[in-house]
Protein backbone atom coordinates (compact mmCIF):
# COMPACT_ATOMS: atom_id res chain seq x y z
CA UNK A 1 0.00 0.00 0.00
CA UNK A 2 1.34 3.41 -0.88
CA UNK A 3 0.77 6.29 1.45
CA UNK A 4 1.98 9.65 2.64
CA UNK A 5 2.58 10.06 6.35
CA UNK A 6 3.30 13.08 8.51
CA UNK A 7 4.74 13.14 12.00
CA UNK A 8 1.65 14.88 13.38
CA UNK A 9 -0.79 12.35 12.01
CA UNK A 10 -2.27 9.82 14.41
CA UNK A 11 -1.45 6.20 13.64
CA UNK A 12 -4.24 4.39 11.84
CA UNK A 13 -5.81 1.33 13.41
CA UNK A 14 -7.19 -1.72 11.65
CA UNK A 15 -10.56 -3.16 12.48
CA UNK A 16 -10.45 -6.83 13.47
CA UNK A 17 -13.97 -7.29 12.14
CA UNK A 18 -12.97 -7.09 8.49
CA UNK A 19 -10.13 -9.40 7.38
CA UNK A 20 -7.59 -7.81 5.10
CA UNK A 21 -5.67 -9.38 2.24
CA UNK A 22 -2.72 -9.88 4.59
CA UNK A 23 -4.94 -11.84 7.00
CA UNK A 24 -6.20 -14.26 4.35
CA UNK A 25 -3.10 -14.58 2.16
CA UNK A 26 -1.41 -18.00 2.16
CA UNK A 27 1.72 -18.47 4.24
CA UNK A 28 4.88 -18.61 2.13
CA UNK A 29 8.32 -19.86 3.11
CA UNK A 30 11.50 -19.46 1.10
CA UNK A 31 14.43 -21.51 2.36
CA UNK A 32 17.59 -19.63 1.42
CA UNK A 33 20.62 -21.87 1.14
CA UNK A 34 23.62 -22.53 -1.06
CA UNK A 35 27.39 -22.24 -1.07
CA UNK A 36 29.19 -20.04 1.43
CA UNK A 37 30.24 -16.83 -0.31
CA UNK A 38 27.61 -17.16 -3.05
CA UNK A 39 25.39 -14.37 -1.70
CA UNK A 40 23.10 -15.80 0.97
CA UNK A 41 23.53 -12.74 3.18
CA UNK A 42 22.67 -10.41 0.30
CA UNK A 43 19.63 -12.53 -0.56
CA UNK A 44 18.42 -12.39 3.05
CA UNK A 45 18.72 -8.59 3.12
CA UNK A 46 16.87 -8.22 -0.18
CA UNK A 47 14.05 -10.46 0.96
CA UNK A 48 13.80 -8.54 4.22
CA UNK A 49 13.46 -5.30 2.24
CA UNK A 50 10.73 -6.96 0.18
CA UNK A 51 8.72 -7.64 3.33
CA UNK A 52 9.81 -11.19 4.18
CA UNK A 53 10.54 -12.03 7.82
CA UNK A 54 14.08 -13.42 7.90
CA UNK A 55 15.25 -16.05 10.39
CA UNK A 56 18.78 -17.44 10.35
CA UNK A 57 19.62 -21.10 10.99
CA UNK A 58 16.62 -22.14 13.05
CA UNK A 59 16.67 -25.76 14.25
CA UNK A 60 14.41 -27.74 11.89
CA UNK A 61 12.22 -28.84 14.81
CA UNK A 62 11.31 -25.20 15.51
CA UNK A 63 10.49 -24.07 11.99
CA UNK A 64 6.92 -25.36 11.87
CA UNK A 65 6.12 -23.93 15.30
CA UNK A 66 7.70 -20.60 14.36
CA UNK A 67 5.50 -20.34 11.27
CA UNK A 68 2.42 -21.15 13.36
CA UNK A 69 3.26 -18.46 15.90
CA UNK A 70 3.84 -15.94 13.11
CA UNK A 71 0.34 -16.56 11.77
CA UNK A 72 -1.07 -15.71 15.21
CA UNK A 73 0.69 -12.37 15.59
CA UNK A 74 -0.90 -9.01 14.77
CA UNK A 75 -0.38 -8.33 11.95
CA UNK A 76 0.27 -11.95 10.95
CA UNK A 77 3.58 -12.96 9.39
CA UNK A 78 2.76 -14.55 6.06
CA UNK A 79 6.14 -14.44 4.30
CA UNK A 80 9.16 -16.17 5.82
CA UNK A 81 12.72 -16.38 4.54
CA UNK A 82 14.67 -19.07 6.40
CA UNK A 83 18.44 -19.03 5.92
CA UNK A 84 19.96 -22.49 6.33
CA UNK A 85 23.59 -23.40 5.68
CA UNK A 86 26.46 -25.59 6.81
CA UNK A 87 27.44 -23.16 9.60
CA UNK A 88 24.61 -24.60 11.67
CA UNK A 89 25.09 -27.92 13.40
CA UNK A 90 21.36 -28.53 12.77
CA UNK A 91 21.81 -28.47 8.99
CA UNK A 92 22.55 -31.92 7.55
CA UNK A 93 22.09 -31.06 3.89
CA UNK A 94 18.69 -32.80 3.75
CA UNK A 95 15.76 -30.38 3.68
CA UNK A 96 13.07 -32.89 2.74
CA UNK A 97 11.80 -33.30 6.31
CA UNK A 98 11.40 -29.52 6.67
CA UNK A 99 9.74 -28.96 3.30
CA UNK A 100 7.43 -31.97 3.65
CA UNK A 101 6.25 -30.76 7.06
CA UNK A 102 5.55 -27.25 5.81
CA UNK A 103 3.81 -28.35 2.63
CA UNK A 104 1.65 -30.80 4.58
CA UNK A 105 0.49 -27.83 6.67
CA UNK A 106 -0.55 -25.93 3.55
CA UNK A 107 2.49 -23.64 3.51
CA UNK A 108 3.80 -22.70 0.08
CA UNK A 109 7.46 -23.69 0.38
CA UNK A 110 10.27 -22.96 -2.05
CA UNK A 111 14.03 -23.47 -1.93
CA UNK A 112 16.41 -20.80 -3.22
CA UNK A 113 19.91 -22.12 -3.90
CA UNK A 114 22.83 -19.77 -4.53
CA UNK A 115 26.06 -20.95 -6.11
CA UNK A 116 29.19 -19.59 -7.80
CA UNK A 117 32.31 -20.94 -9.45
CA UNK A 118 35.25 -22.10 -7.32
CA UNK A 119 37.59 -19.36 -8.47
CA UNK A 120 35.06 -16.62 -7.68
CA UNK A 121 34.31 -18.11 -4.24
CA UNK A 122 38.05 -18.29 -3.48
CA UNK A 123 38.46 -14.67 -4.52
CA UNK A 124 35.51 -13.56 -2.38
CA UNK A 125 36.86 -15.36 0.68
CA UNK A 126 40.23 -13.76 0.02
CA UNK A 127 38.72 -10.28 -0.10
CA UNK A 128 36.73 -10.91 3.09
CA UNK A 129 39.72 -12.59 4.82
CA UNK A 130 37.43 -15.28 6.21
CA UNK A 131 37.81 -19.02 6.62
CA UNK A 132 35.39 -21.31 4.88
CA UNK A 133 33.13 -23.05 7.45
CA UNK A 134 34.24 -26.51 6.24
CA UNK A 135 37.87 -25.64 5.62
CA UNK A 136 39.11 -27.10 8.90
CA UNK A 137 37.25 -30.35 8.18
CA UNK A 138 39.02 -30.97 4.86
CA UNK A 139 41.96 -33.32 4.67
CA UNK A 140 44.57 -30.65 3.90
CA UNK A 141 42.77 -27.67 5.46
CA UNK A 142 42.67 -25.69 2.22
CA UNK A 143 39.92 -23.35 1.05
CA UNK A 144 39.50 -25.34 -2.18
CA UNK A 145 38.86 -28.55 -0.26
CA UNK A 146 36.38 -26.76 2.01
CA UNK A 147 34.40 -25.53 -1.00
CA UNK A 148 34.47 -28.99 -2.56
CA UNK A 149 33.19 -30.56 0.66
CA UNK A 150 30.34 -28.06 0.82
CA UNK A 151 29.39 -28.75 -2.81
CA UNK A 152 29.16 -32.47 -2.04
CA UNK A 153 27.10 -31.90 1.08
CA UNK A 154 24.65 -29.59 -0.72
CA UNK A 155 24.30 -31.51 -3.98
CA UNK A 156 20.92 -32.99 -3.04
CA UNK A 157 19.66 -29.58 -1.90
CA UNK A 158 20.57 -28.02 -5.23
CA UNK A 159 18.74 -30.81 -7.05
CA UNK A 160 15.59 -30.17 -5.01
CA UNK A 161 15.77 -26.36 -5.30
CA UNK A 162 12.98 -24.45 -7.01
CA UNK A 163 15.26 -21.53 -7.94
CA UNK A 164 19.02 -21.79 -8.55
CA UNK A 165 20.96 -18.56 -9.06
CA UNK A 166 24.58 -18.60 -10.15
CA UNK A 167 26.16 -15.40 -8.82
CA UNK A 168 29.53 -15.92 -10.53
CA UNK A 169 29.06 -13.04 -12.96
CA UNK A 170 26.49 -11.04 -10.97
CA UNK A 171 27.17 -7.82 -9.10
CA UNK A 172 25.37 -7.21 -5.82
CA UNK A 173 22.92 -4.90 -7.61
CA UNK A 174 22.24 -7.44 -10.36
CA UNK A 175 21.53 -10.12 -7.76
CA UNK A 176 19.27 -7.65 -5.97
CA UNK A 177 17.22 -7.04 -9.14
CA UNK A 178 17.02 -10.75 -9.97
CA UNK A 179 15.67 -11.58 -6.51
CA UNK A 180 13.15 -8.77 -6.74
CA UNK A 181 11.91 -10.21 -10.03
CA UNK A 182 11.42 -13.65 -8.47
CA UNK A 183 10.16 -12.77 -4.98
CA UNK A 184 8.89 -9.20 -5.26
CA UNK A 185 5.42 -10.26 -6.34
CA UNK A 186 5.62 -8.19 -9.52
CA UNK A 187 5.55 -4.92 -7.57
CA UNK A 188 7.79 -2.13 -8.88
CA UNK A 189 10.86 -1.33 -6.86
CA UNK A 190 9.90 1.52 -4.56
CA UNK A 191 11.52 3.71 -1.95
CA UNK A 192 10.61 4.80 1.52
CA UNK A 193 11.32 8.52 1.46
CA UNK A 194 11.64 10.62 4.61
CA UNK A 195 11.64 14.43 4.48
CA UNK A 196 13.11 15.69 7.76
CA UNK A 197 13.28 19.31 8.90
CA UNK A 198 16.10 20.31 11.26
CA UNK A 199 17.95 23.29 12.70
CA UNK A 200 21.57 23.85 11.65
CA UNK A 201 22.40 25.13 15.13
CA UNK A 202 21.64 21.62 16.46
CA UNK A 203 23.73 19.85 13.81
CA UNK A 204 23.07 18.24 10.43
CA UNK A 205 21.35 14.81 10.64
CA UNK A 206 24.05 12.20 10.22
CA UNK A 207 21.76 9.84 8.29
CA UNK A 208 20.75 12.38 5.64
CA UNK A 209 21.22 11.31 2.01
CA UNK A 210 20.50 14.84 0.75
CA UNK A 211 20.69 18.15 2.65
CA UNK A 212 18.72 21.23 1.58
CA UNK A 213 19.52 24.65 3.08
CA UNK A 214 16.59 27.11 3.17
CA UNK A 215 18.32 29.79 5.23
CA UNK A 216 18.32 31.99 2.12
CA UNK A 217 14.62 32.68 2.76
CA UNK A 218 13.54 35.52 5.12
CA UNK A 219 13.15 34.26 8.66
CA UNK A 220 9.62 34.48 10.16
CA UNK A 221 11.31 34.69 13.56
CA UNK A 222 11.78 38.42 12.90
CA UNK A 223 8.06 38.95 12.22
CA UNK A 224 6.53 39.50 15.69
CA UNK A 225 3.13 38.02 14.88
CA UNK A 226 4.75 34.86 13.43
CA UNK A 227 7.53 34.31 15.93
CA UNK A 228 5.62 32.04 18.31
CA UNK A 229 4.05 30.03 15.49
CA UNK A 230 5.71 27.20 13.54
CA UNK A 231 6.03 26.16 9.92
CA UNK A 232 3.02 23.91 10.40
CA UNK A 233 0.79 26.95 10.91
CA UNK A 234 -0.88 28.30 7.79
CA UNK A 235 0.27 31.90 8.35
CA UNK A 236 3.93 30.89 8.56
CA UNK A 237 3.67 28.51 5.61
CA UNK A 238 2.08 31.18 3.44
CA UNK A 239 4.75 33.69 4.47
CA UNK A 240 7.62 31.32 3.64
CA UNK A 241 6.20 30.05 0.35
CA UNK A 242 5.33 33.55 -0.85
CA UNK A 243 8.96 34.67 -0.72
CA UNK A 244 10.85 35.23 -3.96
CA UNK A 245 12.39 31.98 -5.16
CA UNK A 246 10.59 29.70 -2.69
CA UNK A 247 8.32 28.01 -5.22
CA UNK A 248 11.12 27.70 -7.80
CA UNK A 249 13.35 26.17 -5.12
CA UNK A 250 10.67 23.61 -4.24
CA UNK A 251 10.21 22.67 -7.89
CA UNK A 252 13.96 22.31 -8.42
CA UNK A 253 14.35 20.18 -5.28
CA UNK A 254 11.50 17.93 -6.33
CA UNK A 255 13.14 17.41 -9.75
CA UNK A 256 16.51 16.67 -8.11
CA UNK A 257 14.90 14.15 -5.75
CA UNK A 258 13.15 12.44 -8.68
CA UNK A 259 16.48 12.05 -10.48
CA UNK A 260 18.14 10.71 -7.34
CA UNK A 261 15.40 8.22 -6.50
CA UNK A 262 15.54 6.83 -10.04
CA UNK A 263 19.22 6.09 -9.51
CA UNK A 264 18.64 4.71 -6.03
CA UNK A 265 16.07 2.24 -7.33
CA UNK A 266 18.49 1.05 -10.01
CA UNK A 267 21.10 0.47 -7.31
CA UNK A 268 18.64 -1.40 -5.10
CA UNK A 269 18.52 1.25 -2.37
CA UNK A 270 15.14 1.35 -0.66
CA UNK A 271 15.44 4.20 1.83
CA UNK A 272 16.21 7.89 1.34
CA UNK A 273 16.26 10.77 3.80
CA UNK A 274 16.05 14.35 2.57
CA UNK A 275 16.99 16.81 5.34
CA UNK A 276 15.70 20.39 5.07
CA UNK A 277 17.50 22.84 7.35
CA UNK A 278 17.05 26.38 8.60
CA UNK A 279 18.60 28.07 11.64
CA UNK A 280 16.47 26.61 14.42
CA UNK A 281 14.23 24.06 12.70
CA UNK A 282 11.01 25.86 13.64
CA UNK A 283 9.77 27.99 10.74
CA UNK A 284 11.33 27.83 7.27
CA UNK A 285 12.56 24.23 7.23
CA UNK A 286 9.27 22.97 8.65
CA UNK A 287 7.18 24.86 6.09
CA UNK A 288 9.36 23.75 3.18
CA UNK A 289 9.48 20.14 4.39
CA UNK A 290 5.69 20.01 4.60
CA UNK A 291 5.33 21.54 1.13
CA UNK A 292 7.95 19.21 -0.34
CA UNK A 293 6.25 16.20 1.22
CA UNK A 294 3.01 17.25 -0.44
CA UNK A 295 4.68 17.51 -3.85
CA UNK A 296 6.33 14.12 -3.44
CA UNK A 297 2.94 12.62 -2.73
CA UNK A 298 2.49 12.50 -6.51
CA UNK A 299 5.33 9.96 -6.60
CA UNK A 300 3.39 7.80 -4.16
CA UNK A 301 0.45 7.76 -6.55
CA UNK A 302 2.71 6.80 -9.46
CA UNK A 303 4.25 3.94 -7.45
CA UNK A 304 7.87 5.09 -7.68
CA UNK A 305 7.85 5.89 -3.95
CA UNK A 306 6.15 3.62 -1.43
CA UNK A 307 5.93 5.94 1.57
CA UNK A 308 6.66 9.63 2.07
CA UNK A 309 7.14 10.59 5.71
CA UNK A 310 7.50 14.18 6.88
CA UNK A 311 9.17 14.49 10.28
CA UNK A 312 10.44 17.49 12.24
CA UNK A 313 13.50 16.71 14.31
CA UNK A 314 13.93 19.97 16.19
CA UNK A 315 10.40 21.37 16.27
CA UNK A 316 9.68 22.50 19.83
CA UNK A 317 13.29 22.13 20.87
CA UNK A 318 13.73 25.87 21.39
Amino acid sequence: MTRVESSNNAASTRSTATPTAADTAPVEVVIVTGLSGAGRGTAARVLEDLGWYVADNLPPELIGRMVELGAETEPPIRKWALVMDVRSRFFTGDLSAVTDQLRAAGVRTRILFLEASDDVLIRRFGFARRRHPLQSESADGTLSEGIAAERRRLSSVKTAADVVIDTTALSVHQLHRKLEEVYGGGAPTALQLTVQSFGFKYGVPIDADMVLDVRFLPNPHWVPELREQTGQDAEVSEYVLSQTGARDYLSTCRHLIDLTTDGYRQEGKRYMTVAVGCTGGKHRSVAIAEALGGLLGDDVESGSVDVVRVVHRDLGRE
